[in-house]
């Protein structure tokens, strides 16, 4: 089990909103900085830091890892690696694509601090989207993103979370919203909004719901150290309604 706690973390998103912002100086000043997937620092450092403690990656992304491992599994930062997937990438028994994988890169990287969900913290994901949306991950068809797995992870780890690069859930309903790449590291890719848009209102096949999760952080920010700059953006406080004088007959 990974053993690791920060009192302050950098959960940097793969967001283009961090394109120019020059926040790299202060997201490498946090204790612990938290990335995402294949998302490199390399050639970005002066937006997203050069720091990495820990790396939240996703079963599909782990063929991209591989071909950038010079630059993403840098050994020397004694950054931890956290993969996540349905069990059956994470089966033991020679067919979980994943597993093989990590077993492989150890041997070439014997250093690396690498951990994989196991079946029953994949289940505990599931059940919290199904408490805090009231939806049924499977029969919702949707996919958690790796944003949901990783500020989940950072809850655990961090008493305190500064999130950089994540919009508020209703960002993308504003027509007046900027537009920006999905990924800083791809400017000429699509759309972030219409990226979120397209997959919060899919209906064939299984989607992520970015929007929806994003309505579940801005609900647990209220209540835990969740901070968002890059945008800068705070929950508005529930304010209490007075109760109405209703007569009692």
């Amino acid at each position: 089990p990974l053993k690791m706690h920060c009192r302050d973390c950098a959960l940097v998103t793969s967001s283009g909103h961090l394109l120019h912002s020059r926040q790299g100086p202060q997201i490498d000043q946090t204790e612990c900085v938290i990335r995402m997937n294949d998302a490199p620092t390399r050639g970005y450092g002066r937006d997203v830091g050069n720091r990495t403690s820990l790396r939240v990656i996703a079963h599909s992304s782990i063929q991209r890892i591989l071909r950038n491992r010079h630059d993403l599994l840098n050994v020397s930062q004694g950054t931890v690696f956290i993969f996540w997937g349905p069990s059956s990438y994470m089966r033991r028994d020679g067919k979980g694509q994943v597993y093989n994988n990590l077993q492989l890169l150890s041997q070439v990287l014997p250093r690396l601090k690498a951990f994989m969900t196991t079946r029953h913290k994949m289940l505990q994901f599931d059940e919290l989207f199904k408490q805090e949306t009231g939806k049924d991950r499977k029969i919702s068809n949707t996919w958690l993103s790796t944003g949901w797995f990783t500020m989940t992870i950072a809850l655990e780890l961090c008493d305190r979370i500064n999130v950089y690069g994540m919009v508020p859930p209703d960002f993308c309903r504003d027509p007046s919203h900027p537009s920006v790449p999905y990924h800083y590291y791809e400017p000429f890719g699509p759309d972030e909004c219409t990226m979120y848009l397209s997959h919060e209102r899919g209906r064939k096949g299984s989607h992520h719901r970015f929007i929806t999760e994003k309505r579940v952080f801005k609900n647990w920010a209220r209540t835990f150290n969740i901070h968002f700059f890059q945008p800068d953006w705070k929950p508005e406080s529930l304010a209490l309604k007075p109760p109405e004088n209703k007569p009692v007959f």
